[in-house]
């Protein structure tokens, strides 16, 4: 290892800072290439623009400038997404494309753009963008776009918000209706918010139709908090106001019961649904399936399982994920494989958190070939592996020493045009500094992030430049500070100081500059 850096400090300063293990891929962004890219990289290069010029005295309008003829409203649409958590700079994007001749936004990228202002609590920028959108009349304001501000309020615990954005909809031209009453609902519960959520139903129930359904909503919120006496008063209600009840509303109070610790209730409710004239439905035995879980009951969830599969029930995936966790915490991986079986055979495809369940439990026994032959098995049925498959079997094989399959592994993420986010540069950076004569590859991946425009965690800068110094190649820690201060990006240039021993933390948040879930956005539908 000394030898490799008695290398590293001959060369100059400018050769040290082009180290990177995929030197290749590194290309200045500060114009395009002369042949064009494909859209993943025209992404990828745009994406890091709005990175980089994310200050308001950026002239971001210059950086994008040698990209309007290739702009598209698909490309718009893709590097919105991308761009999850850049909400200022995702803005002047969207109305820098907007002035380009002949040019016009599609309805999801406003809705796309509103998400992403909501996920970065710009809300005066939504408020802005709505009311300019009323009164150019270029685009027409539907409810889902208040459903989609509905969701940022609630997410930003700001539920008292989110009740006058519904009450501000009039303003837009938007008339609400019961179902936009329902949504409303569906967030503030979904965040934990049911006596806001109750409070508001109690103002607007008189002028409106309201249903079995939108009771539901409220049930499923009191219960998930364990409020059960609140639970059973509003079923109450539903039953006398006469609305006609359904049996998503008893699957409703069933819920909210088992939440708070009463199954034997709930089970007795369930055995009546007959003679009410339901037959228990999918939902209905899945919610004991949840509870037997939740209490450690693995056999009697089993058992419900079972149970259902006699009357050609199959459950959903999120419960079938459920089973699966639980099985794999009591070391039982080989049953959890064969629900992984039944899933396909009843036509419920396994998701990536089906394959997460049982690859962390491969990746936490250092079971090497079984996670990886897991891999292939996600690649062979279509599902695309997320940021926490990639650092679990990342983190696994540096732990045991497997470099070679790390790299392989790492280099595969760009056939299935992953991007790897801040996570999972320091899952690499942080378990190379732990292993002997590793130092330089986790400066390589420290340097290709700078290179990628991603700020690095501060406790991953602390952690390298301690490790340097430690080995005594302290004069690297100013090499890459100094090629941090030459980065386009605001943020890593903040972080220079932490590099060069300065205690006084940067403002950076640790939250990914790109987004995974790009279409989060989209799940704005309440569930039966």
């Amino acid at each position: 290892m000394a030898l490799t850096f008695l290398s590293l400090r001959a060369r100059t300063s400018h050769t040290v800072l082009k180290l990177s293990l995929f030197g290749s891929r590194f290309r200045p962004f500060s114009s395009v290439s002369q042949s064009d890219p494909p859209l993943p990289e025209l992404v990828g290069e745009i994406a890091r623009i709005l990175s980089d010029y994310r200050s308001p005295h950026h002239d971001i309008q210059s950086a994008l400038h040698p990209f309007s003829s290739k702009i598209s409203s698909d490309l718009v649409e893709q590097v919105l997404k991308r761009c999850k958590f850049l909400g200022f700079s995702a803005h002047r994007f969207f109305l820098w494309a907007r002035d380009l001749p002949g040019f016009q936004h599609s309805k999801d990228s406003h809705h796309i753009l509103v998400d992403i202002l909501g996920s970065s609590k710009q809300f005066p920028l939504i408020w802005d963008f709505l009311v300019e959108l009323r009164d150019t009349g270029n685009f027409v304001i539907t409810p889902q776009i208040f459903w989609i501000v509905f969701r940022a309020y609630s997410k930003a615990n700001l539920p008292a918000d989110a009740i006058r954005a519904f009450n501000k909809m009039t303003d837009f031209g938007v008339v609400p209706s019961i179902h936009d009453v329902d949504q409303l609902l569906f967030v503030l519960c979904k965040r934990k918010h049911a006596k806001h959520s109750q409070e508001f139903f109690d103002k607007v129930k008189k002028d409106f139709d309201v249903t079995a359904k939108t009771y539901s909503i409220l049930i499923r919120g009191w219960g998930d908090i364990g409020e059960v006496g609140q639970a059973r008063k509003l079923f109450d209600e539903l039953l006398e106001r006469g609305c006609p009840v359904d049996l998503p509303a008893y699957n409703s109070i069933m819920e909210s019961l088992c939440k708070g610790g009463n199954v034997d209730e709930a089970n007795k409710l369930f055995s009546g649904l007959s003679s009410m004239g339901f037959q228990p439905d999918a939902f209905s035995y899945c919610i004991f399936i949840h509870a037997f879980c939740e209490k450690d009951d693995l056999h009697s969830a089993l058992r419900v399982l079972d149970r259902m599969k006699r009357y050609n029930l199959v459950p959903n995936v999120y419960t079938y994920n459920v089973i699966l966790k639980k099985l794999c915490k009591n070391d039982k991986v080989d049953e959890a494989y064969k629900i992984l079986v039944e899933m396909v055979k009843s036509g419920v495809m396994p998701d990536v958190w089906s394959y997460n369940a049982i690859l962390y439990y491969h990746c936490d026994n250092s079971e090497v070939n079984r996670a990886l032959k897991l891999i292939s098995s996600m690649d062979h049925y279509g599902c695309q592996l997320d940021r926490h498959s990639y650092n679990m079997v990342l983190k696994m094989l540096v732990r045991v020493g497997r470099f070679d399959r790390a790299e392989e592994f790492w280099k595969s993420m760009d056939q299935r045009g992953f991007h790897p986010p801040v996570s999972t540069y320091a899952v690499m950076i942080h378990g190379l500094c732990k292993k002997k004569d590793k130092l330089e590859e986790a400066c390589k991946y420290f340097e290709l992030m700078i290179d990628e425009g991603l700020p690095p965690y501060p406790v991953t800068c602390e952690l390298l430049r301690n490790k340097l110094i430690g080995f005594g190649f302290s004069e690297l820690t100013e090499i890459l500070a100094d090629k941090m201060d030459r980065s386009t990006s605001c943020s890593i240039q903040e972080l220079s100081s932490i590099m060069r021993g300065n205690k006084v933390q940067s403002k950076v948040k640790c939250k990914d500059e790109y987004s995974d879930d790009s279409d989060d956005w989209r799940r704005v539908d309440i569930p039966n």
